[in-house]
């Protein structure tokens, strides 16, 4: 989500700013160890952006390499860190179309060489993990998704020039000498790290590698249910939280909801939102972007999130149920290792048809949801988790790199 970055921290994040939690779990263990991050590009605070800040707090004098950065579209604890761009940065307004420049991101990459370092952390979608590392110095990718164009997204970009055949086998050529270099320089990883079960398979099938999962992480301690949450009962609107672009299926939550005659708030910008809106029925609103304190508010008075899309984890779930509020998503993706009919309902039709039924059906039962269930399940996911789980990795794959101190030699002094 393209969020700003939120005003008046929480005190998960307000502890993490004074390392409390990194001295908490692992003292001083990791205390002088060289680190260099790696990230594909810093121009606004979204999910990957929140787990990059986790690594910029602990090591806070760490080098972050990226292609671009967009001052000030981060966090302190980001901005705050010596960043490192590439030869794109130099390219005017490169940040407001960095995306159609694909073909040049490998080259621009090769300009990642980090020097005198123990240990690099790269966190990638796209070629961070493609930095050039010291010999024998070990490599973590904790890796959203192997690069998306050239895998699992390959054919939706085509798509898009079925009506031009030189440009559509132009880039059919691209893309398949992407695959070839994402595949290669994979060689280059050697601890990855999954952000889910579902990325953790397509790493498996895309580089023949296997994975640890750790999951991102949800603010629990900002989302949260109101304090008169058990005093009254949920309002009767469903709800979308998403960027506004077609593999979201947001299509599929408004036609469902104008079907049903079912109110549907939509919060989210994009492309998409012009065609949304045309086909919407009386009983759908758009909102746009919001503050997160407006999503939070919603989170916690809707009758159900509505997520239709397949994602590779979904953050947005996660932040509903921390609200206490239950979610209808669909069963692929990441949303099936967050979200059960225990605390929501998982429906297998990938169509409006399908999440018709799935809403029908619910109502029907009575709306059931335990929202302390639904609580419990986010928690599973809150920031500290995260942060355990990815410093005691780093903990182990450093203290595994590094060579022990051999001991003072015993020197026997011979008597006289």
């Amino acid at each position: 989500m393209d969020a700003s970055v939120r005003d008046g921290e929480t005190s998960s994040l307000r502890r993490l700013e004074a390392g409390v939690l990194e001295r908490d779990a692992f003292g001083t263990s990791l205390a002088g160890l060289r680190v260099a991050l790696v990230h594909d590009w810093l121009t606004g605070m979204r999910g990957g952006e929140k787990c990059l800040e986790v690594l910029c707090r602990a090591f806070p004098s760490a080098t972050l390499y990226t292609l671009i950065h967009r001052r000030g579209s981060t966090s302190p604890a980001i901005e705050r860190m010596r960043i490192r761009t590439s030869i794109l940065q130099s390219i005017p307004g490169v940040d407001r179309h960095y995306r159609h420049l694909l073909p040049l991101m490998p080259v621009a990459a090769r300009g990642w060489k980090p020097r005198d370092v123990d240990l690099v952390i790269s966190l990638s979608h796209c070629v961070a993990k493609a930095v050039r590392v010291p010999v024998g110095v070990p490599h973590i990718c904790y890796c959203f998704t192997p690069m998306r164009y050239a895998w699992e997204g390959r054919e939706a970009y085509l798509q898009g020039w079925r009506d031009r055949p030189v440009r559509l086998a132009a880039a059919r050529f691209l893309l398949g000498r992407l695959r070839r270099w994402d595949e290669a320089t994979s060689d280059r990883v050697t601890h990855f790290v999954a952000i889910s079960e579902t990325i953790r398979g397509r790493i498996a099938a895309c580089y023949r590698r296997d994975s640890r999962v750790i999951a991102p992480p949800v603010d629990t301690e900002y989302y949260t249910p109101a304090t008169d949450a058990g005093s009254r009962d949920r309002e009767d609107f469903y709800l979308v939280v998403s960027a506004l672009v077609p593999y979201k299926r947001i299509d599929q939550a408004v036609a469902a909801c104008s079907r049903l005659g079912r109110r549907l708030v939509v919060i989210g910008a994009g492309p998409e939102r012009a065609r949304l809106e045309a086909m919407a029925g009386p009983s759908v609103s758009f909102r746009g972007w919001q503050p997160d304190d407006v999503i939070r508010d919603h989170y916690r008075r809707c009758r159900a999130l509505l997520f239709p899309g397949e994602e590779d984890f979904g953050i947005v779930p996660v932040e509903a149920l921390a609200c206490g509020a239950p979610v209808m998503a669909l069963n692929r993706g990441g949303a099936t290792e967050t979200v059960s009919n225990e605390v929501g309902r998982l429906y297998d039709e990938p169509t409006t048809d399908g999440l018709v039924a799935c809403l029908e059906s619910w109502e029907a039962a009575g709306r059931p949801h335990d929202p302390a269930r639904a609580r419990g399940r986010a928690e599973e996911f809150a920031l500290g988790v995260f942060t355990r789980r990815i410093m005691g990795l780093v903990g182990e794959v450093a203290g595994a790199s590094r060579p022990a101190v051999p001991p003072r030699p015993h020197v026997t002094l011979d008597r006289p």
